[in-house]
């Protein structure tokens, strides 16, 4: 081999980087998230920490069939919401009625992270410091360091 062929050719990846390459490859279908406010049960036990999973063409279809959505296309967002949120705090099972008595701030949290890992595939957002400027990125599920 020439010696111009063998200073062009890749060095081998690291450790490192053959270990970071499998972790970007599994593909992630829980997160864990941190609502803003919190659901009240009817104990008024606070529950604010949960797991949505990802969706399945299933959980989008389903409820289309549900009289209630049928009545009012809003719905929707409450039973395809009670189908991905698989833990909320201590709560022994997530269904409509709890996702119906969710802080309006809560349901625009989890409707936006449902988006964000459906349509995006992460939970991470781009974000500009008001004073410095300085463009970084965050966990808006709140499960990373730094979390509210």
């Amino acid at each position: 081999m020439s010696t111009a062929a063998a200073t062009r050719r890749k060095p081998a990846p690291s450790a490192a980087q053959v270990a970071q390459r499998s972790l970007d490859d599994v593909l992630r279908t829980e997160f864990a998230f941190e609502l803003p406010r919190g659901y009240v049960d009817d104990a008024g036990t606070l529950h604010k920490r949960g797991v949505m999973r990802l969706a399945t063409a299933r959980d989008e279809i389903l409820p289309l069939r549900d009289p209630r959505v049928r009545e009012n296309e809003s719905y929707l967002t409450v039973l395809l919401l009670s189908r991905v949120v698989t833990e909320l705090g201590t709560l022994s099972e997530v269904n409509p009625g709890v996702i119906e008595r969710l802080f309006a701030s809560d349901l625009a949290f989890l409707q936006d992270l449902y988006r964000r890992i459906n349509q995006d595939g992460h939970t991470r957002a781009v974000v500009t410091c008001p004073h410095c400027e300085h463009e970084f990125e965050v966990d808006v599920a709140g499960d990373g360091l730094g979390e509210s």
